[in-house]
């Protein structure tokens, strides 16, 4: 038979809410079996047994139940008896007036209806760099009991997305299943890079010749550097579509584009050089870019 919850996790019966869930986390830790090698086994029987009892506690209705007597250590109704004096009354007892279940209880060979308990599921926080979320990568998270979680970050995973890890949360009670550990994926900024959907936005700086003259260029992406070409008179604010270079989506397998915007940064300082060749070729040439009034 199950051991007084309350003493399991170690704490009053007017615990709160939050005293009970720090004494589970104190002990989920402590008997671990990650944490504890050489006493694996004893370890496991005792992660059951503390699982078992937060199951109870920190269910506020189970909890009430427990309190009133309604349920017991297991979680399961008590048996009750009549008043007549005549035995047992009928219900959870068994027809041969409840012995069978008494020595089931002694003996361990548990009562028909008796169920697991399945472990609870668990959540963590995992940052990841832009270029880690836009690529994929391999992580491995600590976990606050101690133990590890080996992650793949599958490539196109956005910020706020949740993985679930199945049977990765703690351990199940009387051979349910663990539950899952559930994390949450965090996406650093990048100085470099934004993301649309399943495009990568940059911005470009260019120079003023380059702007001018046009040219061929370099620009880096996700997946590496590539040319582009940029046509003569490329005004600031003018935008590239590199095809197939942004994320590819996990769901469909489609692959966005890079879309680059050209911005025209002048050198500084700028030389008398620069300042007088523009000052001649104003007089010849002055135009209106487009400002209205």
């Amino acid at each position: 038979m199950a051991d007084d919850p309350y003493k399991v996790l170690g704490v009053s019966r007017d615990a709160s809410e939050d005293d009970i869930r720090r004494a589970y986390r104190k002990l989920a830790k402590e008997f671990h079996p990650d944490l504890n090698p050489t006493k694996k086994s004893a370890s496991e029987e005792k992660l059951k047994t503390i699982n078992a009892a937060f199951a109870i506690l920190g269910e506020p209705d189970k909890r009430r139940q427990y309190d009133l007597g309604q349920i017991d250590e297991n979680g399961d109704q008590r048996r009750t008896y009549s008043r007549a004096g005549a035995g047992p009354a009928r219900g959870p007892m068994s027809e041969d007036g409840g012995f069978g279940d008494i020595f089931s209880d002694l003996f361990g060979r548990g009562r028909p209806g008796m169920t697991g308990v399945r472990g609870q599921d668990v959540r963590y926080t995992l940052e990841v760099d832009f270029l880690e979320a836009a690529l994929g990568t391999k992580k491995r998270v600590t976990l606050p009991e101690g133990g590890v979680l080996d992650l793949q970050v599958p490539a196109g995973v956005s910020d706020g997305q949740m993985l679930r890890l199945k049977g990765k949360g703690t351990a199940g009670f009387r051979g349910a299943e663990p539950g899952d550990a559930l994390v949450e994926i965090k996406v650093r900024s990048s100085s470099d890079y934004r993301r649309s959907g399943d495009d990568v936005l940059q911005d470009l700086p260019i120079t003023i010749d380059e702007a001018v003259l046009g040219g061929k260029i370099e620009v880096a992406t996700i997946s590496g550097r590539v040319q582009l070409t940029l046509p003569k008179g490329t005004s600031s604010g003018r935008q590239f579509r590199l095809k197939g270079k942004g994320i590819t989506n996990a769901t469909t397998g489609t692959v966005g584009d890079q879309i680059v915007t050209v911005r025209i940064v002048l050198p500084e300082p700028i030389d008398e050089s620069l300042s007088y060749f523009l000052s001649e070729w104003r007089k010849k040439h002055a135009y209106n870019p487009g400002r209205k009034g």
